[in-house]
């Protein structure tokens, strides 16, 4: 029997376990594990959740990234951040495929983390960074469909007095039906309408710049950098956490958790199709949106499509671009729920009783709903969208999805300190590491400025 063969016979083995409540990690399958994680799908369905986590709303942002980096610097950030992840992504898939065809398949960032490093750096350094990163990425995702509604609403009723509070609630409670979608895997049709929805909106948000960028009503075409010296400096760090959030993933493994056995190539083919949406989508609406407004893009590009209140791009198009972001919104944002799911599946249900059981059933929805209703409740009461997003980018996705992937790889497959592989990758760790700190500094010092125009509750 060849090499090949065997590992497959040992996946297929793990999938067998796991399907029986086994283990992977040398110990027994918690009920997040076993109902959340569920390993059930094709590469297909991988690449469609991979696409809804990074190619999403953020992406309308990158042209204000562009604004503080210029064009020559905005690209190559883009170009650099394109290629890190994917690389990156592709290591944490390859050294998830090594533990699996060792018979420990590992399901969860913290499960990586464990065995690779340690439990310390599992549970007091990524679980709590990636609770964080996705959590935040859930208020932030509410945030933005609020935001959306609201400009729907002014749009149909210009005037009109109803604060963006409602919005963020009602779009909350429409999250917490859809949060009580029992699996990860149950969310990949889902996913398949967020992955065309992601490319009805940019083609529109681009088509939006197109006409604004040739109108009478577009600002004046300056690209030159703001602000003084230190402002510069601080916003290119700003910058480069806005682009490392549009990039960021932060649940890797937990994609790769819901692939059938065996796992070897399917993350591969997902990302492949992934990073054909990721390249299409992000510098068609970068190099647009910023040629179109220039120094003045604002924090998401459908803010530069209205001014004081009216569109300055034909009103259906601003409408249905709206639509689009808000509807894709929802997938996001119930995709970055799932490790919260998981770890509230593992405390409150019992993994040797059925997933659909009263016994687990009744806590689901209670917890699901109140984790919506948390995350509902911040949104609302700290909408500024464009600073969370920062620190989210700083604090979280740079060490998750730049430095820590190199880590792994270098601890589990111990290249040759003569080669490439192994330089490369300890200098990508190094340099993201340094990136993140003077990011998430970059970050809070823009919040800190920014205090004086804070008010919760704020109708922005």
């Amino acid at each position: 029997m060849g090499m090949g063969a065997v590992a497959a016979s040992r996946e297929d083995e793990e999938a067998k376990k796991m399907e029986a409540g086994g283990d992977t990690v040398g110990q027994k399958l918690d009920a997040g594990a076993l109902f959340v994680l569920q390993s059930k799908g094709s590469w297909l369905h991988c690449g469609y959740h991979l696409t809804t986590s990074i190619v999403a709303p953020p992406l309308l942002s990158l042209p204000f990234a562009f604004a503080a980096l210029g064009w020559t610097a905005g690209i190559i950030c883009l170009v650099i951040g394109a290629a890190v992840t994917f690389y990156s992504y592709n290591l944490i898939s390859r050294v998830l495929e090594h533990h699996a065809q060792q018979g420990r398949r590992q399901l969860r960032f913290r499960d990586m983390a464990t065995d690779i490093l340690g439990p310390g750096w599992g549970k007091y350094y990524i679980g709590p960074i990636q609770f964080l990163v996705c959590f935040g990425a859930v208020i932030a995702c509410t945030l933005l469909a609020g935001q959306s509604m609201k400009a729907i609403y002014l749009l149909a009723n210009p005037g009109g007095t109803i604060k963006l509070y409602v919005f963020v609630a009602v779009f909350g409670v429409f999250m917490m039906i859809l949060a009580q979608l029992p699996s990860f895997h149950s969310l990949r049709h889902v996913n398949l309408i967020s992955l065309v929805l992601c490319l009805a909106y940019s083609f529109c948000a681009v088509a939006g710049a197109i006409y604004l960028g040739n109108s009478d009503k577009a600002p004046p075409k300056d690209y030159s950098i703001t602000g003084d010296a230190q402002n510069r400096v601080f916003g290119v760090f700003n910058a480069i956490a806005v682009i490392a959030t549009t990039y960021g993933n932060g649940i890797i493994p937990e994609i790769q958790a819901t692939v059938a056995a065996p796992v070897t190539g399917k993350m591969f083919r997902g990302l492949c199709l992934c990073y054909a949406v990721v390249i299409t989508t992000f510098f068609s609406v970068a190099i647009s949106g910023y040629w179109a407004v220039g120094n003045q893009a604002q924090g998401t590009l459908l803010s530069n499509f209205m001014v004081d209140g009216a569109a300055v791009i034909p009103e259906w198009l601003l409408l249905i671009t709206q639509l689009f972001t808000l509807l894709q919104l929802s997938a996001v944002g119930v995709v970055y729920l799932q490790p919260t799911n998981e770890v509230l599946e593992g405390l409150f249900s019992d993994a040797k009783q059925g997933q659909y059981a009263p016994r687990n059933v009744v806590p689901r929805l209670v917890s699901r709903t109140a984790a919506v209703a948390v995350a509902t409740t911040v949104a609302a009461m700290v909408p500024f969208f464009g600073d969370m997003n920062s620190l989210i980018g700083a604090f979280g996705f740079l060490p998750l999805d730049f430095a820590v992937p190199a880590v792994f790889y270098n601890v589990t497959f111990k290249p040759s300190k003569r080669g490439l592989v192994f330089w490369l990758n300890t200098v990508i760790a190094v340099v993201f590491s340094a990136l993140a700190v003077i990011a998430s500094v970059a970050a809070v010092r823009q919040i800190a400025l920014d205090a004086k125009t804070y008010k919760l509750f704020a109708n922005v």
